[in-house]
């Protein structure tokens, strides 16, 4: 049977010095299929034969001085490559900082300028950098880095987060889906015979509507991540709709390309679509059913803390790929076997090494290959039809509105308000690595030209592009917030009654014993109740985005998780398990203590941006103080050691940018005995080291209500300053009161009006206190720093609690008595 004739691999005659390319083998199909060989052979341009060739010598080179030109070389030339666009990219990204956009618009950006439609214009930069025999090496790496990466982005995806939504994202994502997907469908039919005119009618009405209704998670998720709204209501709603969204993008996605098969080549039975889509549907369950038990195995064999053995990590790594392979040998596109092979990888610490071993150099390195070839794909100067190139911009921009249309409609249906619905459909409208998949396969299925593939690709990077600067001036819930940051504990005790709301946060379970003894010694009364957010910060390891898990307490089942905990999926990871028994002990603190209510709260974020959540999570729930455990712990022998040098900048942080007081506890052995245990026990002291200020006023407001604990004693000490003190400082006043020009007796400087607030909250203190035998006033003369720290530590074995006054807020210092 004589074969048909396809050129596999077709190497040009000449190379860029215009000499004759020599191959070391050249295999060549005769007219009966069999192949003939001879060596050292000079290509010349031969028609109609199957020619197959091999060039071992054309990968790596000799080197300059044996007369070799690198670029001729695939190694060095795609090593060039590489080096040229990651550092094109990386230097885009540095120049859009500043406008707060993601990494995927630098990415195409700077594919489209290394490619034809801007430096690919010079014939000898496209000839030497981006010649035509490099095209193969450069898009079989990009696509590699492509199918780890969605890899990655299956194992960060957590499908829990739909339930935790509950019905309402995934009608928000189908709404806002559906309109889109309505009219570029419609549209599909009126563009068919301009776009892609051999196609099936169903393929190219899929691919058009896909294309103009996905979301982009991954991208989305970073968006949010830069706007601070990750852990908002708006953050979380956004999340778990654009995660529906890609999941039916995807379905619809392999449809398509199943459809597609049947026009290409790939298939001409008329059921080999449906041969398709049925295989495609046994690989799904054959991950889900056979390959997630087996990885779970494998979690369980592992002891908690214990490294993976690197076996299983290469088979998983190496599975990768197996799942790709299946998956394209299906008919469907490789990084398809490797998303669902993701999806199947549980949360929790295996996640995290895969993502820790690859994230950096798929990420950083390769990924951005495949975005560059999407660049280079664009020709600018391929848009020579004005009417069809209006048409098909004017349908993406339309099928835009319709998104946010969409989303609005049901966003105002369960009561949320227009503005936030209206932030919520520009956030649906991201594009990016979904999108760009189903444009390049939709080229090289044909079912984009040339100018339909560069108008949506530019449209695309316009429309992701403006979702920043439009989500920033619609939604600011700054403003409405804006009252609430002028209040403090001082103004708290003007209002006796009143429910405090504190938000707590923990970081390993040997914080809570600290935390729960000073919650107890706050003094929760029905009177005067106290509301606790207790808050599990958790470092960010294992998904694509941070996120806020809402535990339901009160549908807790054993070790379950409500609505919002992490459910009764096995194994737990440690941060799980950490989260389980932090709210357990939380809420037997709620049910034996009295006044108190605790809502427990989990922050999974990067440490570099869990200040942020913090502050954040206090803002929303208005909160008066944050409690953050001091990131050095106490040691066996009594001293002190750094438990994450992390901890420490989220600390500074939180005192830099927090919109209320905050509190550092630094637990030296009242978890051990701790208040509650001292309430039934009068030899409970706490002390207040006063030298004035905003701060120590907070902490004298907090220690005063401290005070009306039946089982605490109180001693407010006050620094005064002595002879020698009090003579520098008041000329220092005097020439800072002349230099302002403060000559008016009715004016009062700064340092007068923090000198008349301390007095008076003093003198009320003293006043309602005066006949309190467990409140003691006491004041020192000190003149230097020594004198003061030497009285300090006069006290140590005095007191079992310090309060004093430090930067931004309260520090609450703890020590054993």
């Amino acid at each position: 049977m004589r074969t048909s004739a396809v050129s596999h691999t077709y190497w040009p005659t000449t190379m860029g010095s215009g000499t004759p390319h020599h191959l070391h083998a050249f295999s060549r199909l005769d007219g009966l299929g069999n192949a003939t060989t001879s060596s050292t052979t000079t290509v010349s341009p031969i028609s109609n034969n199957n020619i197959v060739c091999y060039a071992p010598t054309m990968i790596t080179t000799n080197g300059i001085w044996q007369g070799d030109n690198p670029l001729n070389y695939s190694l060095p030339l795609f090593i060039l490559q590489l080096t040229l666009i990651v550092c094109t990219t990386r230097s885009l990204v540095l120049l859009l900082k500043p406008l707060r956009q993601p990494r995927v618009i630098a990415e195409i950006i700077g594919g489209v300028l290394l490619g034809p439609s801007v430096l690919g214009r010079f014939e000898s930069f496209a000839a030497k950098v981006f010649p035509l025999r490099s095209v193969t090496v450069l898009e079989t790496m990009a696509h590699l880095g492509l199918l780890y990466f969605l890899f990655l982005v299956g194992v960060e995806m957590d499908l829990t987060v739909l339930r935790r939504t509950g019905r309402r994202g995934l009608i928000v994502a189908l709404s806002g889906m559906a309109l889109p997907f309505i009219i570029g469908t419609s549209s599909s039919f009126l563009l068919r015979p301009h776009v892609s005119k051999n196609l099936h009618a169903g393929a190219f009405l899929l691919f058009l509507g896909v294309a103009l209704s996905v979301t982009a998670f991954p991208v989305l998720a970073r968006i949010l991540a830069e706007l601070k709204l990750l852990n908002s209501d708006l953050g979380r709603f956004a999340m778990s709709s654009a995660l529906a969204n890609d999941m039916a993008a995807w379905v619809l996605l392999a449809i398509a390309i199943a459809l597609s098969e049947n026009n290409s080549g790939g298939g001409s039975a008329p059921l080999a679509s449906l041969y398709v889509i049925l295989s495609g549907t046994a690989f799904v369950a054959l991950c889900f059913f056979v390959v997630r038990p087996a990885i779970d195995w494998v979690i369980r064999r592992t002891p908690e803390g214990e490294p993976f053995d690197e076996f299983y990590i290469c088979t998983i790594l190496t599975g990768v790929m197996v799942c790709g392979l299946i998956t394209d040998a299906i008919g469907i596109h490789s990084v398809f076997g490797a998303f669902v092979f993701g999806l199947v990888i549980p949360n929790g610490p295996l996640g995290a090494v895969l993502i820790e071993k690859l994230e950096d150099f798929v990420s950083g390195i390769i990924l951005p290959l495949f975005f560059a070839i999407s660049g280079l794909r664009t020709n600018i100067a391929a848009i020579t039809n004005p009417r069809t190139a209006w048409f098909l911009t004017l349908v993406i921009f339309i099928a835009g509105a319709a998104k946010i249309a969409g989303t609005l409609l049901v966003a105002l249906f369960y009561s949320m308000p227009f503005r936030e619905g209206l932030s919520l459909g520009v956030l649906m409208n991201t594009k990016g690595l979904i999108e760009m998949i189903v444009l390049n396969i939709g080229r090289d299925k044909q079912v984009l030209d040339e100018q339909s593939f560069a108008i949506m690709v530019i449209t695309s990077v316009i429309m992701t592009a403006a979702v920043v600067p439009v989500v920033t001036s619609i939604y600011r819930p700054a403003r409405r917030l804006q009252p609430y940051k002028r209040r403090t504990l001082q103004m708290q005790r003007a209002r006796p009654d009143a429910e405090l709301r504190m938000l707590a946060c923990v970081h390993a379970p040997r914080n809570v014993p600290s935390i729960i003894s000073l919650l107890d010694a706050s003094n929760p009364t029905k009177r005067s109740p106290i509301f606790v957010y207790a808050l599990h910060l958790v470092e960010l390891t294992g998904r694509a985005s941070a996120m806020l898990i809402v535990h339901n307490t009160s549908s807790r089942n054993g070790g379950g998780g409500g609505s919002g905990g992490y459910g009764n999926r096995a194994p737990l990871s440690r941060a799980q398990a950490q989260s389980e028994h932090i709210v357990h002990a939380f809420e037997n603190y709620e049910q034996h203590a009295g006044g108190v209510s605790v809502q427990p709260l989990t922050a999974i974020s990067p440490y570099s941006t869990m200040y942020e959540d913090v502050c954040g999570i206090a803002e929303d729930k208005r909160a008066a103080l944050i409690v953050l455990p001091f990131h050095k712990h106490q040691t066996v022998d009594g001293a002190m050691e750094t438990a994450n040098p992390a901890l420490r900048g989220v600390n500074q942080g939180v005192l830099a940018h927090a919109p209320c007081s905050v509190a550092i506890l630094v637990d030296r052995g009242l978890g051990g005995g701790g208040a509650s245990r001292a309430a039934h026990a009068a030899g409970h002291h706490v002390a207040v080291l006063f030298f004035g200020g905003p701060d120590d006023r907070e902490a004298l407001a907090y220690a005063w209500r401290m005070a009306e604990h039946p089982a605490i004693s109180l001693t407010v000490v006050r620094f005064v300053a002595g002879d020698s003190a009090s003579s520098s400082s008041s000329s220092s006043s005097a020439a800072a009161a002349s230099a302002s020009g403060a000559g008016d007796p009715k004016v009062l400087t700064d340092a007068e009006r923090e000198r008349v607030l301390n007095e008076d909250l003093i003198t009320e203190f003293r006043m309602k206190n005066a006949g309190e035998e467990a409140v003691m006033y006491t004041e020192m003369v000190v003149n230097n720093g020594e004198e003061t720290v030497a009285a300090i530590r006069s006290m140590e074995a005095v007191h079992d609690l310090y309060v004093v006054g430090r930067g931004m807020g309260v520090s609450c210092r703890c020590w054993r008595g």
